[in-house]
């Protein structure tokens, strides 16, 4: 799944294209894609016409284009969402799920193999759109406390990889960035978080931004097509993965073997000797 930096790069390139843009018409062909939005196919699309792109946003794994009558067009990309910019007349894709056309001519596409992503009409809250209230601030929000993050950590019982994963501690961070955080931090990631000391939960906060600043430099993560930015570019922090999809290659640091174990129903990679 798209974790943070792929989602910021995403939203980077929608906003650059279409911030001022003017939507002719929406069109939605997988009924899937607006499943949240419950009068249906034809009311979304309705919505959606003549309104105005007047910015962006995002909150760890959710972007949203803010529309002029003060609603958002949130776009979860879900396991395999792309959102592609398009100035020429291509051939539909195969997995086109929905599309906007702007006054201009030019299309923003939705691409979805998996139809796990969706787009949501949502009234704005103070901060982010209403219906993501329950998402708790990423590490790069002015509204993210990093102390009393670590002493919301401290209190838990739950194993560190998985707190990291719990959008409602914080945003953003998926397999990836977790585990290469807590190889960083020289955490295991089946140590609970009552476990760690205040100073080592602060350092492994500190490590997630560092990862995710990083990894958003160089467009984010791509292993396959997939994981594409909104001109169909690939990402390229994957050449400095320490520990994530390296199992049975030699750790960065000491040469051990990487470890791959399930964590929670999800992977996690590890180095036995670095991470205690």
């Amino acid at each position: 799944m798209p974790e943070l930096p792929e989602v910021e790069t995403v939203r980077r390139g929608v906003d650059a294209a279409f911030r001022g843009g003017r939507i002719s018409t929406a069109e939605v062909y997988n009924p899937r894609t607006v499943r949240r939005h419950a009068p249906g196919v034809a009311d979304f699309q309705a919505n959606l016409k003549g309104l105005e792109i007047t910015g962006s946003g995002r909150r760890g794994k959710f972007m949203w284009l803010a529309l002029d009558d003060g609603r958002a067009l949130i776009c979860h990309l879900g396991m395999s969402g792309q959102l592609h910019v398009v100035t020429d007349g291509r051939e539909a894709h195969k997995h086109l799920r929905g599309r906007l056309v702007f006054t201009d001519e030019r299309e923003l596409w939705f691409i979805d193999q998996r139809t796990f992503g969706y787009w949501e009409l949502s009234d704005m809250g103070d901060d982010v759109p209403k219906t993501m209230g329950h998402i708790a601030p990423d590490v790069f929000e002015a509204a993210f406390d990093a102390s009393a993050s670590a002493d919301r950590l401290l209190k838990r019982t739950i194993e560190v990889k998985k707190a990291l994963l719990d959008q409602g501690w914080i945003s953003g961070v998926g397999n990836i960035y977790a585990d290469e955080a807590l190889w960083r931090a020289r955490l295991r990631g089946r140590r609970s978080g009552d476990s760690l000391s205040r100073r080592k939960a602060l350092e492994l906060l500190g490590h997630v931004k560092d990862v995710l600043t990083e990894s958003l430099a160089v467009g984010g993560t791509s292993f396959d097509e997939l994981y594409v930015d909104a001109r169909g570019e690939a990402g390229y922090f994957a050449r400095e993965l320490a520990v994530y999809g390296r199992a049975g290659q030699p750790c960065r640091r000491c040469a051990t073997p990487i470890v791959r174990e399930v964590i929670g129903d999800r992977s996690a990679h590890y180095c036995p000797k670095c991470q205690r």
